[in-house]
């Protein structure tokens, strides 16, 4: 679609369509082997990624940064936000790239969704790296000690008035929130401009929204109490946990404990000097980080 193409940004990788989960994913691929499935956070897409995607390839890797539902240049259905449903997404699209399993590198919100997808659908993931993002369980009482964090999500749940905040002026507040979270001296004029244009796509605003919504509605429901027991079972993958030391929206602290749910081999790698984007803000940090941790079982 026209309004799309401000996602399709060429470079070292081929771009195209792929449906899972009754619906069609951007994704972004580079390289060849083992597939490493890389999920974005707010407020991003793919294109975070950038920096890896190259690095990953080069490794001897399949490295494919995916649109999330509701991002770039993926479709943006009215419904299907909830972390479970997300995590199936991640599933099918696993099964539909013509994999069995695939390491899967989560940043923030993808962050949630790579937590999920491997305690519903351990079989699909053969691996997991999370960025800037506790543990769900562990996420619910980070948060109510946190203020930036509280009033980024409460923030989130008046209806219209957030998406409008978002896309005035050009999408002015999507680059105010990653100059906020980051450490000083990121992003660059140009890679504010590049998010800001992609958080204009029709649609993106409110799907990125709804992720939100989701988390602290479901809160009272009977699927977020489902959720949350299905959740405190630990996981049987090896985890890698990148934080950013000076993270202002999730500081460290927040992330540490997230291990007790992690049965398999947990290891956590604090990323010094970067903030809430430790994968753009310190990019070859995180890839010589991600690279040791994936040569670990010899891929």
């Amino acid at each position: 679609m026209p309004e799309d193409r401000e996602a399709l940004i060429p470079g070292p990788w081929a771009h195209r369509s792929v449906s899972a989960a009754g619906t069609r994913f951007h994704v972004a691929e580079a390289g060849e082997g083992p597939l490493v499935l890389l999920l974005h956070g707010f407020p991003q897409f793919w294109w975070a990624w950038r920096h890896q995607l190259p690095v990953l390839a080069r490794a001897g890797y399949r490295a494919v940064a995916v649109d999330l539902r509701g991002y770039g240049a993926s479709d943006k259905p009215p419904r299907g936000y909830d972390l479970i449903t997300l995590a199936g997404d991640t599933a099918g699209l696993i099964r539909a790239l013509g994999e069995a399993r695939a390491t899967i590198v989560g940043h923030g919100v993808g962050g949630l969704v790579g937590w999920t997808a491997a305690r519903y659908f351990p079989g699909a993931v053969r691996r997991l790296a999370v960025l800037s993002m506790p543990h769900p369980l562990r996420l619910r009482s980070a948060v109510l000690g946190r203020g930036t964090a509280l009033a980024h999500l409460a923030g989130a749940q008046v209806p219209v008035l957030p998406e409008r905040r978002l896309l005035a002026d050009g999408a002015a507040r999507v680059g105010g929130l990653l100059r906020a979270w980051s450490a000083p001296g990121w992003p660059d004029p140009e890679t504010e401009q590049t998010f800001r244009d992609a958080f204009s796509v029709p649609g993106t605003a409110h799907c990125s929204l709804e992720y939100l919504r989701w988390l602290v509605r479901s809160q009272a429901r009977p699927d977020g109490h489902r959720y949350m027991l299905r959740m405190s079972g630990a996981l049987t993958q090896p985890v890698l946990h990148l934080h950013g030391g000076l993270d202002p929206l999730l500081p460290p602290a927040a992330a540490r404990g997230s291990g007790r749910y992690a049965r398999g081999p947990y290891r956590w790698e604090p990323v010094e000097g970067a903030g809430h984007f430790p994968h753009e803000e310190r990019p070859e940090r995180v890839a010589a980080l991600l690279l040791d941790w994936l040569h670990e079982d010899g891929s």
